[in-house]
Formats: structure tokens, C-alpha cells, sequence
């Protein structure tokens, strides 16, 4: 790791991971054949984007600009506005920034609001896109600023190619009231980058339930849910008409007919799970995917590589992605569907 952030180089690309998973994202980058360099904590910058997406990348940006810190605000803002337009001549833009996921890029959080406002007034109003929910449906260009310890990086991707429409790819969501875990975020989070999701009367099995953090979320979209654990529910699921408990091991339990959408998120052996998932691919159980991978201590991306090969190859499943989410920790997230 760099002692002090290197400026990132105009044409390349920028990629955020969470803390102290650089090395994994580096070594994503280098398999790829992408000659990734390590910038400083939480930024890795690659020569191109690989055909498929980082899984430990939180966004990526096609590099710009990159300024070192210290000269005056108003030249700064100006100089990124000019390169901005000079980047993007035309078309919505969405305008953001975001710091590092660090503790150093955490204590610049009020700089970097400062910079966008400032930069953001030297930009024609009219191509400013306020509703960042509407940037891939619009065409428009995700613009972010990294105010990074020592260096300021200006990106660009399109928004329909962006890995993230969050800040740095830092998608807070908040955990409800009356959730039964943190388990509630991760769901909310990969249901975000979706295009669709459960709907009302949908058939969701929610495999390793327990204690019912996904199956509470599910519910409340109006889903029937069925839940495959051996352990209990929490008491409110309890009784719930659209709430079927099985209590038997996910890996025994057989589904009477397919169900619309497959959920796990259960504490176990990453290449366990994914054959449990491949099997339901295979069998024809289960339209769409939705789960969550525990990764081991080492050897991280030699295991996605297994897990990716078993669901596709193994299990058929189609358009699969593998992300480490904001809310992931010593985990990613698996989104597939798979057709009759």
C-alpha cells in the first residue's frame, strides 16, 4: 500500500472496494489482464474494465482528471468544471462525490460536499440531473469526484454501465425498525440493483431463515414466503398467513412446485452453498436468485471462481453477477434467473 495516495491517471479506470479488501480487488484486476495499480486504501486504478465486472469492486470510473490537493478551492472547482465539460460535451449529467471508505477519507467528508457545490455552480443547470434514481433511464453520465488524502480524481461512466448509482458505491440503507438482524440491509441492497423484485403474491423460498430477517423484508413486499430452517422464526413472523415454516435442513428440503424467487443467506461453506443453489438451478425450482456467499479467510477469488463456475456451469443459472455490496462483509452477493 502506498504510503500517501497517488494520483490516478486520465484514461485509465478508478475502482472502490470496502477497507482491507484491495488486495483481492488487485488481484481480480491482474487475472483479468487489466494491470491494476494500487493507489492508496480503498482505490485501485486498472488500465481497462474487464469484461466482467470486479465482484469486490464497490463503482468504477473512467478517469478524467486527477488534481493534487493544496491549490486554491475556486481554481480547483474550476479547473474540474472545464474538464467535466471538455469530458462529457453533452447530454444529463448526475453529479456526486464521495471520499475514500477509510478512516483518513472519512475525515474529508466536509471537503468533498464543498467541492461538489462548488464545482457543481460552474456547470449549466439544465444538464444537472437531480434525480439520481432516473440517471440510467435518462442516458445520463455518472460524474463522480474522489477527494482522496492528498489527491482529488475526477470519473466518468455512463449510468447504464455504472456498477452503482451511490456515491462511490457506498449504497446506505437503513435498517428498519423492526428488523430481525443487519441481515434486513444486505437484502434492501441487493433487491436496489435489481431491475424488478419480489411482487405481491410471488412464491419466494428463503433458504436458512432464521431468525427471519429476509423473510420479514419479503413479507412486507407482499410476498408468500417459505422458510427453511430448523432453528425458529422470530415470534412476529409467527401465525403470518403468508409465512410457511419448514423446519428441516435447507440442503433436505425438496419444494413442492418452483417458486418464483430463491433466497439464502446461510452461515456456511461457500462451495456447499453453491451446489445447494446449482442443484435448484439444475432442478428447475426457482425463476430468480437472490443470495449471499460466505468467503473463508484466504483465498478468496480462487473460491468465486469455483462458485461462479458451479452456478452456471452446474446449476444453468444465467446473467449472474457476483458483488461485495456496502452492507457485505466477509461476503458477496449472487444474483441470477434462469428460463424454462
Amino acid at each position: 500500500m502506498p504510503p500517501d495516495t497517488l494520483p490516478a491517471q486520465p484514461g485509465r479506470w478508478l475502482w472502490t472496494c470496502r477497507a482491507g479488501f484491495e488486495p483481492h480487488l488487485f488481484e481480480e484486476l491482474a487475472w483479468a489482464g487489466a494491470s491494476p495499480r494500487m493507489l492508496g486504501e480503498v482505490l485501485v486504478e486498472s488500465e481497462k474494465r474487464p469484461a466482467e465486472p470486479p465482484a469486490f469492486a464497490r463503482t468504477g470510473i473512467r478517469v478524467v482528471a486527477s488534481f493534487l490537493a493544496g491549490q486554491p478551492s475556486e481554481q480547483l472547482a474550476q479547473s474540474i468544471a472545464s474538464r467535466v465539460t471538455e469530458a462529457v460535451p453533452t447530454g444529463p449529467l448526475v453529479l456526486q462525490s464521495f471520499t475514500p471508505d477509510s478512516p483518513a477519507g472519512n475525515r474529508l467528508a466536509d471537503e468533498a460536499d464543498a467541492v461538489l457545490e462548488a464545482v457543481r455552480t460552474r456547470l449549466p443547470a439544465d444538464r444537472l440531473l437531480e434525480e439520481t434514481w432516473r440517471a440510467r433511464e435518462s442516458g445520463a453520465t455518472l460524474v463522480e469526484l474522489c477527494v482522496a488524502p492528498g489527491v482529488v480524481v475526477v470519473g466518468s461512466v455512463p449510468a447504464r454501465e455504472a456498477l452503482s448509482l451511490s456515491p462511490g458505491g457506498r449504497q446506505r440503507m437503513r435498517r428498519p425498525g423492526d428488523a430481525a438482524s443487519r441481515a434486513a440491509m444486505k437484502l434492501e441492497e441487493a433487491l436496489v440493483s435489481l431491475p424488478f423484485e419480489p411482487g405481491r403474491g410471488e412464491v419466494c423460498v428463503d433458504l436458512g431463515a432464521a431468525p427471519g430477517g429476509w423473510t420479514q423484508r419479503l413479507v412486507a413486499r407482499g410476498a408468500r414466503v417459505i422458510a427453511v430452517d430448523p432453528a425458529k422464526l422470530i415470534p412476529e413472523l409467527a401465525g403470518l398467513p403468508r409465512v410457511e415454516h419448514i423446519q428441516e435442513s435447507a440442503f433436505a428440503y425438496t419444494p413442492e412446485e418452483p417458486a418464483d424467487w430463491l433466497f439464502c443467506d446461510m452461515a456456511w461453506r461457500p462451495i456447499e452453498v453453491a451446489q445447494l443453489l446449482a442443484k435448484w438451478g439444475r432442478r428447475g425450482w426457482a425463476t430468480h436468485l437472490v443470495a449471499n456467499i460466505k468467503l473463508p479467510m484466504k483465498d478468496k477469488n480462487p473460491i468465486l471462481l469455483r462458485v461462479r463456475h458451479i452456478l452456471v456451469e452446474e446449476g444453468g443459472w444465467q446473467a449472474l453477477t457476483i458483488r461485495q455490496l456496502y452492507h457485505d462483509r466477509d461476503e458477496v452477493t449472487v444474483t441470477a434467473h434462469r428460463t424454462s
